[in-house]
């Protein structure tokens, strides 16, 4: 194991030991190489590489402090992972947002309220405008399913759907730039999915859900230029 990849396990370790707490300052850089059995440099590139993952967060003049390790932050390290991804790995990346959106849908179908509804809506409004670009008319869509998302009240399956959402953000730029009809089909799909969520029906919700997002998987299998 890498010298940097033994300072993050051990730092890691006092973590899950309770030894450091969430909310806790790490101690001077010197004590703890010392106490960890580290040279300052490869604590220092432990330090950098766990404040990355947000494990860590630096406060200027004050030193270094364990997050308070909420799970929907430590899953936006895995955003980066998500962006760069393409291909084989891409699709993988659909499949998980394939089982998980569906059921996201039908528990917001509970949970909506009266103004909540009437945002959806709008959303929706905004998004079939005359003359609105593909950019635009995406930055919508993720927008209508991250109030969705949000309304369930679970900030760890919303950072999740939103960075899947999100890493699918140029994927479907590009398929409604090569595929002319995708952006009224989304558009279609989305009404479905109000109308359901409006009528309080958590089945029909996530069936109207899993459509949309099949529809997204269908035009990364049939091999549309990405560029």
């Amino acid at each position: 194991m890498a010298v940097t990849d033994l300072a993050i396990e051990k730092i890691k370790e006092m973590i899950l030991s309770g030894a450091l707490q969430p909310g806790a300052r790490l101690p001077n850089e010197a004590d703890l190489a010392g106490r960890l059995g580290l040279s300052r440099s490869s604590l220092r590139e432990a330090v950098r590489a766990l404040t990355a993952m947000r494990i860590l967060v630096p406060r200027q003049g004050d030193g270094t402090y364990v997050s308070g390790l909420e799970p929907h932050l430590l899953l936006e390290s895995l955003a980066f992972a998500a962006d760069v991804s393409h291909g084989h790995a891409a699709g993988q990346l659909l499949q998980v947002r394939r089982l998980l959106e569906p059921q996201v849908t039908a528990l917001a179908a509970g949970c909506l309220t009266d103004r909540q509804l009437d945002e959806l809506r709008d959303i929706l409004d905004r998004s079939a405008e005359e003359g609105i670009g593909i950019e635009a008319f995406v930055a919508l869509d993720i927008e209508f399913h991250r109030a969705i998302a949000d309304s369930v009240g679970n900030p760890v399956l919303s950072t999740l759907l939103g960075i899947l959402s999100t890493h699918t953000q140029r994927l479907r730029i590009v398929r409604g730039t090569h595929h002319a009809p995708a952006r009224e089909q989304a558009h279609r799909d989305h009404e479905a999915i109000w109308r359901a969520l409006s009528a309080g029906d958590a089945q029909l919700a996530a069936a109207a859900s899993m459509v949309h997002v099949v529809a997204v998987e269908d035009w990364l299998a049939s091999g549309l230029p990405a560029e």
